[in-house]
């Protein structure tokens, strides 16, 4: 139900009102690359847009991809998902941009792949995204060979919620923090892990065995061996889009 609440209504004239734009830009950037996606009844449900700038950009600077849904929606509720990399000078760089009607794994997959298609097929080494299944299944499907991390600050920040209720939740935060941040190599993280989970009798927490499955997609020990370009969030994604609240193609969309 909340997913046919969100769903956006556009009328054909401003789907067509949007291509005509993309046209005019692809005349005036000869890199200029987009994709429209329509639904059944003609409405808008997933665009994706890169300019020249961006693709020569990647050339140089695709070594790791931060991707983030979370911040900004326009006036039509669709979710913006800027696809940000890092240059030589530590500067967030745009390489593609995105608009979704829904944020699941089909419309992640579609957005991958355009941006897949735009980059001449050449995926990235390394890409960050949070804690979402939908895109955890898209990147699988379509970047398989790309190390996925997940946004470390997005796993921490669900400490509270998880655990707020708990009688040692103080100890158990403090703890968790440690067994994170502080443990160099897997096995001394594993040692450590195991101790705070008996400590606090936390073996049927679902949250934490849920995570421990995936500890190498979020643990920094276990992430050493790939080039991060010192980024362990997206919080660069999430910059992005409050910065292009103001740029000329979000203000057209």
């Amino acid at each position: 139900m909340v997913d046919k609440l969100r769903r956006i209504r556009l009328g054909e004239g401003d789907a067509a009102a949007i291509l005509k734009y993309f046209a005019k830009m692809s005349t005036q950037n000869s890199g200029f690359y987009y994709k429209v996606d329509l639904d059944e009844e003609g409405h808008l449900d997933k665009v994706f847009w890169a300019d020249g700038r961006s693709r020569e950009a990647y050339k140089e600077f695709g070594d790791v991809i931060s991707f983030d849904t979370t911040y900004l929606v326009n006036k039509y509720n669709m979710p913006f998902a800027p696809f940000v990399g890092v240059n030589h000078h530590g500067q967030s760089i745009l390489l593609g941009s995105g608009l979704v009607s829904h944020e699941n794994s089909d419309s992640f997959e579609w957005l991958f792949s355009q941006w897949l298609d735009c980059m001449s097929g050449h995926a990235p080494p390394a890409i960050i995204t949070d804690q979402d299944l939908a895109m955890k299944k898209a990147v699988k499907i379509v970047l398989p060979n790309s190390r996925h991390r997940w946004c470390l600050w997005h796993v921490m920040k669900k400490l509270p919620e998880k655990f707020k209720s708990y009688k040692n939740y103080d100890r158990i935060k403090y703890s968790m923090k440690k067994v994170v941040y502080d443990t160099q190599y897997p096995s001394e993280f594993e040692t450590k892990w195991k101790e705070m989970i008996d400590k606090y009798n936390l073996s049927n927490n679902e949250w934490l065995k849920d995570l421990y499955e995936d500890k190498e997609r979020w643990v920094p020990c276990y992430l050493k061996g790939t080039f991060w370009a010192g980024m362990s969030s997206t919080q660069r994604s999430e910059s992005m889009n409050s910065f292009s609240t103001d740029t000329s193609v979000h203000k057209q969309l």
